[in-house]
């Protein structure tokens, strides 16, 4: 019988893409994530890796194994899922990881709420970009992503995971107070397209690229912060204007103007949850989805003042 592990590694090597990066996805030393793809070449019987210089490159027949190996881990999801079912105990951990607007407007209230419940569910929060997500999801480093899909993220029918909308969240153009946008109810990007604006992270300035693209030019992309109050503080001081998620609460920076921009579409960007799959219906998992659905429905019935 063939050790599921070692199909772990295999997929986990295909997603990290070098045996350093396995090794730590996993929690084990490069040598012994060598020795286990050893391992399952023999036991396979076919060449599965073919080193070209100092990296490693899955052949045609690994590729032929990674996608049963996505078969094999979906159904043993399902598994643990139904195994779950009988456990004694009901205390259950739960790893939720998501880009930074998200953990103070979903996650954190998210967490709160399981860890209080009767049958608590133990959670723990992460921030993580979108590429990290999918990384860490695969190996078990997370169970739960909340992430904004981009163009190089795995596709909606990627056989390893399950990904759904959790909400589309518009996006408003931030200026400084005084600015001449400031007292509009309402603008398209067009309209500001010959001010400089500020990159706010790298997920959120190549959407701002492509939304600006889209409405008719390139944004004059000036100053880069990664935080948002960093950004805020920015705008706040005359130096650009940024698009904003609705996530992102502007309250504490007076200096600033939040403006609604209408266009069609609408500039948003679109929040899923991804998990792995097969584990959506692990008791753990579904309540977090769950509850995360709960939370971002408040989210988007609250939204953002138009201005403030």
């Amino acid at each position: 019988m063939m050790d599921l592990r070692l199909l772990q590694t295999l997929r986990v090597l295909h997603a990290q893409g070098t045996v350093t990066a396995t090794a730590e996805a996993l929690h084990l030393s490069p040598s012994a994530i060598s020795q286990q793809l050893r391992q399952l070449a023999g036991e396979v019987g076919v060449e599965i890796l073919r080193r070209e210089g100092r990296q490693v490159r899955i052949t045609d027949a690994g590729h032929v194994l990674l996608g049963h190996a996505d078969e094999l881990y979906a159904q043993w999801e399902r598994v643990r899922a139904d195994l779950g079912r009988h456990a004694r105990s009901p205390y259950r951990t739960l790893r939720i990881g998501g880009f930074a607007s998200s953990v103070g407007a979903l996650l954190a209230p998210v967490a709160a709420e399981l860890r209080t419940a009767e049958e608590a569910v133990e959670t723990h929060i992460g921030e993580t970009d979108t590429a990290e997500s999918f990384r860490q999801l695969l190996p078990g480093q997370l169970d739960i992503a909340v992430l904004i899909p981009l163009a190089d993220s795995p596709a909606l029918d990627d056989p390893r995971f399950v990904q759904r909308p959790l909400l589309d969240e518009l996006q408003d153009l931030v200026v400084p107070a005084g600015h001449r946008l400031a007292g509009r109810t309402g603008i398209t990007l067009l309209d500001a397209a010959t001010e400089e604006w500020i990159s706010a992270h790298h997920d959120q300035e190549r959407l701002t690229r492509a939304l600006c693209t889209a409405a008719g030019f390139a944004p004059r992309m000036t100053h880069h912060a990664d935080e948002w109050q960093a950004v805020l503080s920015l705008v706040a001081h005359g130096l650009g204007v940024c698009l904003v998620p609705r996530l992102v609460s502007t309250s504490g920076h007076p200096g600033v103007v939040r403006v609604p921009v209408h266009g069609d579409p609408r500039p948003s960007r679109r929040v899923l949850t991804c998990v792995r799959r097969g584990s959506e219906e692990q008791e753990s998992i579904a309540r977090g989805l769950a509850a995360l659905r709960a939370a971002a429905a408040r989210a988007v019935r609250l939204g953002a003042p138009a201005a403030g």
